[in-house]
């Protein structure tokens, strides 16, 4: 997106701070339960598999995916995909962030409104933040108020989806928490980094959240005072 130095800036670049401490405790807390074997002595793949088989989860695949933290779920192909520390890992991390992975499988199963809401978005919010710096940027150059309220109008779909998915992104968490424990996945003394390294991963979301508001506070802010200057 166009940055224009308005009143906004500086708690925009507040909140982007806040964003990469998050992710920087995503990754120590990660790293660190890494180094923690689960007294369980399952995988991340053998963890989520016990989760499904639990939840009546049968026509879901697991496999494996390259990367680091690069763990997720695709709706389309019914497939949790973990990455390489996750899926052949014994560690509490590993196995947290899989059976993460499995809530958004059990969402699916269930028809999760708000998951459903944002599978719906995601073709939309893309082309929407296609075009949004574009018709953004048009309109701060050219003052043209009709490209920039457009150009408003499409970021917001972005805004939205990232305000979606933190309902989503929680809810897979708490689904994982309470299961865990229950199937033999951890134990009661290892429920506490498993906490930490699913509650570092939703300060990610929650940051990326309030950064894309705030743009779009600042936009919107931009916009009354061309408009005023007209």
């Amino acid at each position: 997106m166009p940055i224009i130095w308005t009143p906004w800036t500086l708690v925009i670049m507040i909140a982007f701070g806040l964003s990469l401490w998050a992710q920087f405790k995503v990754q120590s807390n990660f790293q660190a339960m890494s180094r923690v074997r689960a007294s369980s002595g399952l995988t991340g793949a053998q963890a989520a598999k016990r989760m499904m088989e639990a939840n009546g989860i049968h026509d879901v695949t697991i496999e494996p995916v390259s990367g680091t933290l690069s763990d997720h779920y695709d709706p389309i192909r019914k497939t949790i995909r973990l990455s390489e520390g996750v899926y052949n890992s014994t560690s509490i991390a590993a196995v947290s962030v899989a059976c993460h992975e499995v809530g958004h499988a059990i969402q699916h199963k269930v028809h999760d409104p708000m998951l459903v809401f944002r599978h719906w978005m995601f073709p939309v919010t893309n082309l929407a933040s296609g075009l949004a710096p574009f018709l953004l940027l048009a309109g701060f150059l050219f003052k043209a108020n009709g490209l920039l309220l457009l150009g408003i109008i499409a970021f917001s779909f972005a805004v939205l989806f990232h305000v979606v998915t933190l309902p989503v992104e929680f809810d897979a968490s708490r689904r994982a928490k309470a299961q865990m424990e229950r199937l033999g996945i951890i134990s009661t003394s290892e429920q506490r980094g498993a906490n930490k390294v699913l509650g570092a991963a939703a300060l990610t979301y929650v940051a990326a959240a309030l950064i894309s508001v705030l743009q779009l506070l600042e936009y919107i802010w931009i916009f009354i005072g061309q408009t005023r200057d007209e």
